[in-house]
């Protein structure tokens, strides 16, 4: 290279503020250009994954109507009227065909998901299973009963979107250990449902497949992360579902739907198959487990899964099967009970269902005892919410990236995604005003080191051997408590995830927690809501009082709670509330 052309390389000249502006308008474009075509692919595995939805319900339908044709007597309102356990006694008798039962299930999923959206996937294998079900020559204790099962508990041949586009694409090789087990025991999983966006949120919304609406009353949502089994149990769809829980996720829906479910101990059902997008948190326990019309339908679902193939299939679930003496007895119970936890005021539903409850408990000779669950606060920020985004929410955050945020998700994420210091800062300024939410602001933060997490393990550790120790003092059985609701309007679950303070608590605990819809709401509630204040007069309470008006007739429910690895007497409690209940809506 001669001196001249060295000169010119270097010239100072290239520095000129036009070339400079120049560089600076191609980078700027170059940038908006990636976004864009990153935003377009996105769009159009959206629009792919919409697309094999469509065929797969399509094909679903074809299915269906190709039954009812060659088959047109077929008592399908009938089939759909029965409980689980009379359709298990019919299946196995064999008054009723499992092809039926199938295909008058299949066909009014398809008319529930019409008007809800809350199917998501065919699950084209359960027409091998039902072949299967033939040749085999032991019927299993759910022979014959279509199951729905959540979007992101993993079937062969399909994909477990997590509601999100990172994960499309990716078809499972194998079924998820309890969909191999619910099949061993005869049941045949149809289809998939909605979930929302990331699962850490309790309403059912996502880009790829829209939102979920409540069967009930379409303005309302059906609660999540587990809406679509919610929505399609409750509009009639499916008998028995498939969900999971980490804050509430089953309970919430079950609730919002006027459904039982239970959240059994952590580890009592396989997790095995499961997809997520936070990976190693281990303050707070999620798990999967029923959802139903009635407890019975829990309890035999219970005793089907906790069978020798499950044990065998993941040996890290302790080899407990169904305690059925536990669940059958009529000894009086010891109940501990309580109002409201102290954190978020009771709507006016909740707490008149814990009243109403208690005294039918107390009425029909069992022992109810004033309980309070000790430091709620302590336990929503320092255990929950710091334990469950110890990382400051960084691999959630993470997860999202060349993904778009769903916009019942976005009050949450915008809040996930500030940088640590700008949430330290705003806690501060918000202390002196809304201490709660100053509070939840630090949470959020998380931890700061290994020595900090281990510390935080040891609080959860702590916090639950006094929780227990409280228990035993007063020679509690189990606890009666309030559950979230009624349900809420679409789009504000994101903007009041710490109200799950009433399900949370026993995600830290790690207890089995059960719900049972015992009332409607009624005129009276309403009228009593407008008078509603809450314990700190925050925008969180203000909003609470919004999101759950409107709700005249909804289902109002309650929580039941037991010690861990105690299922089979949490459903002894809960088929207690039940039976109670249903006998005074009976005798109005």
């Amino acid at each position: 290279m001669t001196q001249e052309r060295l000169w010119q390389v270097l010239d100072p000249s290239w520095g000129h503020p036009c070339i400079l502006s120049a560089l600076l308008c191609s980078s700027a474009a170059a940038v908006v250009l990636l976004k864009w075509l990153e935003r377009k692919q996105i769009q159009q595995k959206m629009e792919e994954a919409r697309r094999m939805r469509d065929l797969a319900l399509e094909r679903m339908e074809k299915a269906a109507r190709k039954f009812k044709q060659e088959n047109p007597g077929i008592q399908t309102a009938h089939i759909l009227s029965l409980t689980m356990v009379e359709l298990v006694e019919k299946l196995k008798e064999g008054s009723l065909s499992p092809e039926s039962v199938l295909y008058s299930y299949m066909d009014k999923a398809l008319e529930v998901t019409q008007e809800v959206n809350c199917v998501t996937d065919f699950i084209h294998g359960c027409e091998d299973q039902l072949q299967k079900l033939k040749k085999q020559k032991e019927k299993g204790l759910l022979y014959g009963i279509p199951i729905s099962i959540k979007d992101h508990i993993n079937c062969k041949g399909h994909v477990s979107s997590g509601g999100m586009v990172k994960f499309l694409g990716q078809v499972q090789e194998e079924d998820s250990v309890i969909v191999q087990v619910l099949k061993s025991q005869g049941a045949i999983p149809f289809v998939k449902t909605n979930i929302p966006q990331t699962m850490i949120n309790y309403d059912c919304s996502n880009l790829i497949f829209g939102q979920t609406l409540n069967p009930l009353n379409h303005q309302k949502s059906p609660g999540g992360s587990s809406g679509g089994e919610g929505a399609l149990i409750a509009g009639g769809g499916s008998i028995l579902g498939i969900g999971s829980d980490i804050a509430g996720s089953i309970r919430l829906p079950s609730s919002f739907c006027g459904l039982c479910g239970l959240k059994p101990t952590g580890n009592r059902i396989s997790k095995l198959g499961v997809v997520s997008p936070i990976i190693g948190m281990k303050s707070v326990t999620g798990m999967l487990g029923p959802m139903a019309r009635d407890v019975d339908s829990l309890a035999l679902c219970m005793k089907a899964l906790l069978c020798q193939e499950m044990f065998q299939l993941d040996p890290t679930v302790p080899p407990l099967p169904f305690d059925e003496e536990v669940y059958t007895s009529s000894k009086p119970l010891r109940i501990g009970y309580y109002e409201g936890d102290g954190y978020f005021q009771p709507s006016p539903s909740m707490k008149r269902a814990i009243q109403q409850t208690r005294k039918l408990l107390q009425d029909a000779g069992h022992t109810l005892v004033p309980f309070a669950p000790p430091k709620i606060d302590y336990v929503v920020d320092e255990l929950f919410t710091r334990g469950i985004f110890a990382d400051g929410a960084a691999q959630l955050v993470d997860s999202i990236k060349g993904d778009m945020v769903d916009p019942n998700l976005k009050c949450q994420f915008n809040t996930y995604r500030l940088p640590v210091l700008v949430k330290r800062i705003l806690a501060i300024i918000l202390k002196p005003i809304y201490p709660r939410i100053a509070q939840d602001l630090s949470a959020l933060c998380g931890v700061r080191s290994a020595k900090s997490l281990w510390d935080q393990h040891g609080a959860v550790a702590v916090y639950c051997t006094d929780f227990i120790a409280k228990w035993k003092k007063l020679r509690l059985d189990v606890i009666l408590c309030p559950m979230l609701g009624p349900a809420f309007n679409h789009g504000y679950a994101g903007k009041l995830f710490a109200a799950t303070s009433y399900t949370n608590l026993y995600n830290v605990l790690n207890f089995p927690a059960g719900v049972v819809p015992v009332s409607t709401v009624t005129r009276a509630d309403e009228e009593e809501l407008k008078h509603y204040r809450g314990h700190y007069g925050d925008p969180w309470d203000k909003r609470l009082k919004e999101v759950i008006s409107g709700a005249g007739g909804l289902p109002v429910a309650v929580q039941c709670v037991a010690l861990p690895w105690q299922e089979e007497l949490c459903l002894r409690f809960m088929k207690e509330v039940e039976t109670l209940t249903q006998d005074v809506k009976r005798n109005v």
